[in-house]
């Protein structure tokens, strides 16, 4: 074979895997709504920076039909690229080659990528949409999904991992993006589970299509599953690479500093109308971020799911932070088993990828309820305690309104190790709020008064006077500074920018022992 001879077959063959292992592969997966994974990587990616490695690997013949069906790729796109200018290596199933399955040389070229995203350092995107594990190779495809775990298990906390869903997951399949720190939907066309809708008929006798056991919305607003949920294919993978901007490229380095023209120093009058004087009024805390952080632009993670607490990725002076907040306008702002969890989470990927934190508090307590303590709200609830206690990034707390009993101390409170808090002068702290604490303080005399109603009032103010004022918690090293809700940005711009070079040297240890 002449060198002209083999370009010209080297061409065909790399046409061949972007067209498709059948003449109309492409059509098909555009009937399904659904793009290529040549399209979705060329959204992902700036343009012309796709470097593909091992397009032309083939599977060993296995039987089953196999030998006459060796495609190109064997059903998955691997390699690196650029997003905004940063390295990032990307695999994409392409469901036109055996429906995305993964088999033995599938699972080899995306074990190759991963230990080249970890050796280089730079974050790992899966675009999936596969069909499981091929069963025409049996153990060998199993083994594949084994090394794709432990892979993502070594990687995690080391560089980003970001699990994009784009079609099928179901099975063994569902644990990889499982394991990744985000995890994208796109409505209509994403799927998880463990166990499909066939085999949960025949076992429980429910009757539940594949979108209602586990679709985008399901596994954004009840299972928790999903990080971010989109409409469309187009829209999702633009904020992939939004949130790639404001990742780390791995756990050495801070993520990127985008210049604002958002003054630093700028007076956020509007806090003064925001947040109600009421300690019971709701109110939305989203607006309360959007007021502190660069040009008001935040990005919310699990945003449908524990809405009563929100947790967001943005910018003060250019410098990435992760906000955690309670959000009075959901369950008055309490923390129940699922904000819990969530909250806990991001604090440690926060933490994993030197991100500062920054707590807004306005909590009433926990949650109270039967159902909560059996849920066990005791061990959820001190999975975000253990998440806190153990950041070593820069960690700055906020109180807002309120913040009433052990749910003050989870709040990231100077107490369980936050740098540095900062309260609004009608703040309220105590171990539960004036009614609650009058009640069980003065109950005798209560009870004995010819006007409960009025003695009752008398103890509130009496408790409200010299355990919840404002300056209570100030006067004691508790809090840092009581400050005008109108310099709270300049307040935490300064205080990050100080403890930007913090330096924290955690125990030997070979790792803790989280609550699970």
């Amino acid at each position: 074979m002449t060198i002209t001879e083999g370009l010209a077959e080297l061409a065909d063959r790399k046409r061949a895997v972007r067209d498709g292992a059948a003449p109309d592969a492409t059509r098909r997966q555009h009937d399904k709504g659904k793009l290529t994974a040549y399209e979705r990587i060329a959204l992902l990616c700036d343009a012309d920076s796709f470097h593909e490695i091992e397009p032309l690997r083939r599977h060993r013949a296995t039987g089953f039909g196999m030998e006459a069906r060796r495609p190109d790729g064997d059903g998955v796109v691997t390699g690196w690229g650029t997003v905004h200018g940063r390295r990032v290596f990307v695999y994409a199933h392409d469901f036109r080659s055996f429906g995305g399955s993964l088999g033995e040389a599938h699972a080899a070229k995306i074990h190759k990528l991963m230990d080249l995203a970890a050796a280089a350092g730079a974050p790992l995107v899966s675009l999936n949409d596969g069909a499981g594990a091929r069963i025409q190779e049996g153990v060998s495809a199993l083994a594949g999904y084994g090394g794709i775990f432990v892979r993502n298990t070594r990687n995690s906390g080391v560089i980003p991992q970001i699990s994009v869903m784009l079609g099928p997951c179901a099975g063994g399949a569902a644990y990889s993006p499982a394991l990744t720190d985000f995890v994208f939907m796109v409505r209509g066309v994403a799927q998880m589970f463990v166990t499909g809708p066939s085999v949960v008929r025949a076992v429980t006798g429910a009757d539940v299509t594949a979108e209602g056991l586990g679709g985008a919305d399901v596994h954004a607003a009840t299972s928790g599953v999903a990080a971010f949920v989109h409409d469309d294919e187009e829209s999702c993978l633009a904020d992939v690479r939004y949130l790639l901007s404001l990742l780390p490229a791995n756990n050495r380095e801070t993520p990127p500093r985008e210049p604002s023209g958002d003054p630093p120093d700028r007076r956020t009058d509007r806090m003064l109308d925001l947040v109600p004087a009421d300690p019971a009024r709701p109110y939305d805390v989203g607006a309360v971020i959007a007021e502190l952080v660069d040009d008001g632009e935040y990005l919310p993670v699990h945003e449908h799911w524990a809405p009563n607490v929100v947790c967001a990725l943005a910018r003060l002076d250019g410098h990435v932070v992760g906000i955690v907040a309670n959000q009075p306008s959901v369950m008055a702002g309490g923390l129940d088993i699922h904000a819990a969890e969530k909250a806990a989470g991001f604090v440690q990927t926060c933490d994993a990828f030197n991100i500062p934190l920054v707590t807004l508090v306005d909590v009433p307590g926990f949650l109270p309820g039967l159902d909560q303590e059996h849920g066990g709200i005791i061990r959820h609830g001190a999975k975000l305690l253990y998440a806190y206690c153990d950041a070593t990034v820069p960690r700055v707390q906020v109180i807002l309104r309120k913040a009433y009993g052990g749910a003050y101390i989870v709040m990231d409170s100077r107490s369980v190790g936050a740098d540095l808090s900062f309260a609004w002068p009608r703040n309220e702290i105590a171990v539960m709020g004036p009614e609650g604490a009058a009640e069980v303080i003065f109950r005798r005399d209560i009870d004995a008064a010819d006007d409960p109603g009025q003695v009752r009032a008398q103890k509130i103010k009496e408790y409200r006077a010299a355990l919840v004022h404002p300056f209570h918690a100030a006067e004691r090293g508790l809090v840092d500074d009581v400050i005008d809700p109108r310099d709270t940005r300049a307040t935490l711009v300064a205080a990050l920018d100080m403890l930007r070079t913090k330096h924290a040297d955690p125990p030997s240890r070979k790792h803790g022992n989280p609550p699970m």
